[in-house]
């Protein structure tokens, strides 16, 4: 287990029933009812809803991608999953962010289940997350399991937070960027990068 990975509940957190305590509370300071038919079992429904949005605690990025394969008839290009959709919750404010993700990796001397690059993405975007250190996880983790020639990831995500509140400003995108290695510091290869994810 990393140091990143955090376990959904250790004995000195919260119990199940202080959770959905907590959620009446808030349902009471915001002068509602929790008592009323409509919201009696809304706080075990918000708890379960929760328990799946923050999944991701409960999982090792790393250890997905310890499964890998080093016969690849000598493979050495770019290996791009494009177009991952992951959901994930600011830290901030805990509104929704919804984006997709582009993952690639330039392999060094052994590949990984492409699937693999999309269950990375949904573990560390089930977390409490700001799209930055999103976007960086995603990519030191690859680094660390993969130990390829470079890195490329990019995140498109429209927050909540600033659709539905706030500035209620909508159809914006943040876009977000780690580039290693060799897409780092060869322009041809970042440029490869780009144009295979159509940007």
């Amino acid at each position: 287990m990393t140091a990143e990975t955090i376990q959904l509940k250790q004995p000195d957190e919260a119990s199940r029933d202080e959770a959905e305590e907590a959620v009446r509370t808030l349902l009471s300071y915001f002068g509602e009812n929790p008592d009323r038919e409509g919201l009696l079992d809304t706080p075990r429904r918000f708890v379960d809803a929760y328990e799946e949005f923050l999944a991701g605690y409960a999982e090792d990025p790393v250890a997905i991608l310890s499964r890998t394969f080093e016969e690849v008839e000598g493979y050495n290009d770019i290996v791009l999953m494009r177009g991952i959709r992951f959901e994930s919750h600011c830290e901030h404010h805990i509104q929704p962010m919804i984006g997709t993700a582009h993952v690639a990796y330039l392999p060094s001397n052994r590949v990984v289940g492409i699937s693999k690059l999309a269950r990375v993405v949904d573990a560390f975007a089930r977390r409490l997350q700001s799209q930055e250190i999103l976007t960086n996880q995603i990519a030191n983790a690859i680094e660390t399991a993969l130990e390829p020639r470079g890195v490329a990831v990019l995140l498109e995500a429209e927050h909540q937070c600033i659709s539905t509140r706030g500035i209620h400003k909508t159809d914006v995108a943040c876009v977000t960027q780690a580039l290693t290695g060799a897409f780092q510091t060869d322009a041809k290869m970042e440029a490869r990068f780009f144009r295979l994810i159509g940007r």
